[in-house]
This record gives C-alpha cells, sequence and structure tokens, in this order.
C-alpha cells in the first residue's frame, strides 16, 4: 500500500499556547473515515511532518479505514516556538488536547471519532489525556512505560550491552541514582558532580549527551521540575506521573498494548503486568509482544541503544507487529 495513492494529505496546523504548531492529515479516500488517530511522540525533538514519519504506521490506520493526524512538537520543523526537552507530561497533554480540539472545531472528518497512538513517553501523555478528555474511542500502546523514570533502566541495560562486568554497571547506575537524589533534594551542582566521576566519563553518557556534561544552568533548570516529583522510596527513582496505577485503571475504552521483547530503552515486563493489574479490570485490554524486537519493535539481535546505527542495519519491523494493529482496529 502507498499512503499517497490511498489518502488524502492536509497540512492544518493549531495553536497551543499562542503558538502554532504545523501538522499533517491523511485521511482514506473514497470513503468516510471511522475516526480520526492523534500519532503522538516519544521524547526528543522532530521532524516528523516534513519527513514523513511512521509512515507505515500512517498506512496501517489509512488502510484501516481511520485518518491519523501528526504535528511536530515546539521549536521543531515548521512549528513555533522553542523546544522543551524538559516538558512535562501534564502539559503534553494539554498540546494533544488543543489538537483534538481543533480537528473538531474544523469538522474534519471522521473527529467525532477520536482515537491515540503513542510511543514510549506517550505512554505517560495519553493515559492522562484519556482522563481529562474522556471522549477517546481507543488507544494503541506502544513500548509503554510505568509510573517512574525509565533512564536507570536503559543505562544498566545498555551499559551490560557494552560488556561493563557487573560491578562496573552496578557502580555507575549507582552513582546516577546519588545524582538523582542530590538533584532532586535541591543539592549543588558541585555535589552532584562530586557524586559522579565514573558516570560522567563513561563512554555510553558521553555518547548519550553528544559528548558533553550537563551545564550549571542547565542543571538547576531541571532542578525546578524535578522537585516537584515525589522518589519512589524502594527504587530512589523519580516518579513521573503521581497517582499513574489510578490514571490507568479510570481507563474504559479499548487498549492495545505492543511490546518489543528487547526493548532495552524501557522495563516492558514492568509496564505489562501493571497494565494487568489496572486497565484488565476495566477495559478491553489487548497485549501483545515480539520475540528478538527493540523499543521501537525493529527486529535485532541486542536492542542497545546504538545497535542500528553502530551497525548499519536495516529498519525492519517485527513480523505481526503492522498486522496487530489493523486486525485490532478491524474488530472495534
Amino acid at each position: 500500500m502507498n499512503l499517497k495513492a490511498q489518502s488524502s494529505r492536509q497540512i492544518i496546523n493549531f495553536e497551543f499556547e499562542g503558538i502554532q504548531l504545523n501538522g499533517v492529515l491523511n485521511l482514506p479516500k473514497d470513503q468516510k473515515p471511522k475516526g480520526v488517530v492523534m500519532l503522538v511522540h516519544g521524547s526528543g525533538k522532530t521532524n516528523a511532518v516534513a519527513q514523513e514519519w511512521y509512515l507505515d504506521i500512517r498506512e496501517t490506520f489509512v488502510k484501516a479505514g481511520y485518518g491519523i493526524y501528526m504535528w511536530d512538537k515546539m521549536g521543531c520543523g515548521k512549528s513555533g516556538g522553542t523546544f522543551n526537552y524538559n516538558q512535562s507530561i501534564e502539559n503534553s497533554a494539554k498540546e494533544v488536547i488543543a489538537a483534538i480540539d481543533t480537528l473538531k472545531e474544523k469538522q474534519i472528518p471522521g473527529s467525532d471519532t477520536i482515537g491515540l497512538y503513542g510511543v514510549s513517553r506517550a505512554g505517560w501523555v495519553n493515559p492522562i489525556v484519556i482522563n481529562t478528555y474522556n471522549d477517546i474511542a481507543f488507544w494503541v500502546s506502544v513500548s509503554g512505560v510505568d509510573d517512574k523514570e525509565n533512564f536507570g533502566y536503559l543505562l544498566e541495560q545498555n551499559l551490560r550491552i557494552d560488556g561493563l562486568p557487573k560491578d562496573s554497571v552496578n557502580l555507575i547506575v549507582g552513582e546516577w541514582k546519588a545524582a538523582v537524589k542530590i538533584h532532586h533534594s535541591g543539592g549543588s551542582y558541585e555535589s552532584a558532580q562530586n557524586a559522579t566521576p565514573n558516570l560522567r566519563k563513561n563512554d555510553f553518557i558521553l555518547r548519550f549527551n553528544n559528548g558533553s556534561t550537563i551545564t550549571e544552568d542547565e542543571y538547576y533548570n531541571y532542578q525546578k521540575q524535578l522537585m516537584k516529583e515525589e522518589l519512589d522510596e524502594k527504587t530512589g527513582l523519580p516518579i513521573v506521573v503521581k497517582d499513574f496505577k489510578t490514571i490507568l485503571s479510570n481507563i474504559k475504552c479499548p487498549v492495545l498494548a505492543l511490546f518489543g521483547e528487547s526493548d532495552m530503552n524501557v522495563d516492558w515486563k514492568k509496564t505489562k503486568l501493571l497494565y494487568e493489574q489496572t486497565l484488565a479490570t476495566n477495559t478491553d485490554l489487548e497485549i501483545q509482544s515480539f520475540p528478538n524486537c527493540d523499543h521501537n519493535i525493529r527486529e535485532c539481535k541486542t536492542g542497545g541503544f546504538y545497535e542500528f546505527q553502530d551497525n548499519n542495519l536495516p529498519f525492519k519491523r517485527c513480523t505481526g507487529f503492522l498486522e496487530t494493529i489493523e486486525n485490532w482496529l478491524n474488530q472495534r
């Protein structure tokens, strides 16, 4: 299937906090859409509209008879404003609702039925949207998250993949957790630096941070947000979304949750268990996991953060991933 041949394409901007965000809407040709799906991004900058991100995902929704709307974050692509890596989850949810409201105001065909699709960080955003908006038809969650910051898991797994011995992995992860505690308690930049000599010179961390370390200004700017969060007593990790179990338990719409079993970005088994404990109570919940698949549901060997980049591997979706989405949509 070719998205261009099977769908119409329309650029639609919407306003959020006085800023124009640039988005693209695809609607199936020659039929009334069953609904419109909001594609909610994960972490990081985007250039989704110009580069036609998630083309296979968007084709799958169009093939199943749905429109799909995707936009660039502030300061990305042709969207106005300044990109904020530390945009709060709650603010991102308000952004999604602003996009939904715009489609409804413009009376876009299918906008009377809104679904959500999202990867990773969107697993925090979309449940808040569902709790707030109260008229979401369904949610497709890919590589979803539990309530806590996942970087500790990502760091530990990728250090292991890089071949570091267990004691070194424990030392570096321990320094990261110590820095989080200092940061969260209002501790100084200098204290955090002194607590992390091995972490700061680790090859993976240096690469992840593009060869630089956090600046003093960046440290104190993020500290304002971090201090608003709670630290989990058992793990010492920041709780990204408070009362997340309650938020998930409040969801009534059908949910499809998809995971890669070699996901080294988030602990998918913890999220799967959380979904089973919360969503399964009140919703039509279907969970599917794919062996030898990474965070982005690509076929992989290690699931390491830089596996594809270092080995120049082709982007190959896991067998059955797109088909599972399409079949689930057709059953709605």
